[in-house]
């Protein structure tokens, strides 16, 4: 199991969750298929972590890359959802992003 700490921090509202993952769920992964994806795709693809704790939802257009990112409440209760969205250029900041987070997943926990 890997788990680690993701804060959300707004103006009124801070949030903190920790999402429990096997050795990452491949969400390095995810992210290096969107990197070489680069020249686009139809519709979203998506991505959760072992508990649904966070999720990810990738969509192309034309010169950007959209990420929505979602924090959620565990099941069964699921009583709350925080989302935020981030703008990438395809290939080359997709790419690091890809790395970053390889890098990251890799590791050694404190």
């Amino acid at each position: 199991m890997r788990d680690f700490l993701v804060t959300a921090q707004g103006e009124s509202a801070r949030i903190e969750v920790v999402v429990r993952t096997w050795d990452g769920d491949g969400l390095d992964a995810f992210l290096a298929e969107l990197a070489e994806g680069f020249r686009g795709w139809n519709g979203t693809r998506t991505w959760r972590s072992l508990e649904g704790d966070l999720t990810l939802a990738a969509e192309h257009a034309e010169s950007h890359v959209r990420l929505t990112w979602g924090l959620h409440d565990r099941l069964p209760d699921d009583e709350w959802r925080f989302e935020m969205t981030t703008i990438h250029a395809p290939g080359e900041d997709m790419r690091s992003l890809a790395i970053e987070m390889r890098t990251f997943l890799e590791s050694d926990p404190l």
